[in-house]
């Protein structure tokens, strides 16, 4: 039997959750200040799962919501007219 196997659905769409996170964090351009910082981040809301499934829920979907916006100012940087 997996560790997995003993998870509730709502814990196992979390640990999804956050391992994609971790994957999408890794794979991220940027400098490794800015990784770990958000590496951080997520570690902080693992280790609130462990007491507070539903809040880190919460916190872990704006997470995600910040990610995404930190990724489309940093791929939308480039295209700015200089003056605009």
């Amino acid at each position: 039997m997996a560790a997995d196997d003993r998870l509730t659905r709502s814990e196992d769409e979390l640990a999804r959750r956050l391992r994609e996170a971790h994957r999408r964090v890794r794979a991220l351009p940027f400098p490794a200040e800015e990784k770990q910082r958000l590496a951080k981040r997520l570690l902080s809301i693992c280790d609130l799962s462990k007491r507070d499934l539903g809040h880190a829920a919460a916190r872990l979907k704006l997470f995600f919501i910040d990610l995404d916006v930190l990724i489309s100012d940093t791929e939308g940087a480039g295209n700015i007219a200089e003056g605009d």
